[in-house]
């Protein structure tokens, strides 16, 4: 009678190594500045506008790789994705409220030159 022996060790298992979501980092980077280019400059250059859009529209593509895998990336990628696109959306919508102010300010300013000048009695004076 021959009594083989099974080899009842488990085999080492290598530990996961994850890594952040790609452009995780430039996603938090576009929306914090987004925000603090809307609150400094005033939206008058609609840099942070334009950083708020690209922040938004960078962050689906990250999510949707974590969520295809969330065991390959780490959680601080996934939260700075998170964080990038919210700043990102409150400096897209603070932002828009700005402009649209300075519009509405920009029609009232004009119609209110347009009403004084065009009450002046000009002909006195040329």
């Amino acid at each position: 009678m021959v009594t083989t022996e099974q080899n009842t060790e488990k085999a080492p298992v290598a530990p996961i190594v994850r890594v952040p979501i790609p452009n995780s980092q430039g996603i938090l980077i576009l929306g914090i500045f987004s925000l603090v280019t809307t609150f400094c400059c005033g939206g008058i250059g609609f840099v942070g506008l334009a950083l708020g859009i690209i922040a938004v529209v960078m962050s689906p593509k990250a999510l949707d790789m974590y969520e295809q895998n969330p065991r390959a990336y780490t959680e601080g990628s996934f939260k700075n994705v998170n964080a990038g696109r919210i700043c990102g959306i409150i400096g897209i919508v603070v932002n828009g409220v700005l402009i649209i102010a300075g519009i509405i300010y920009l029609i009232l300013f004009g119609a209110g030159l347009t009403a004084f000048f065009s009450s002046f009695p000009w002909e006195d004076y040329i």
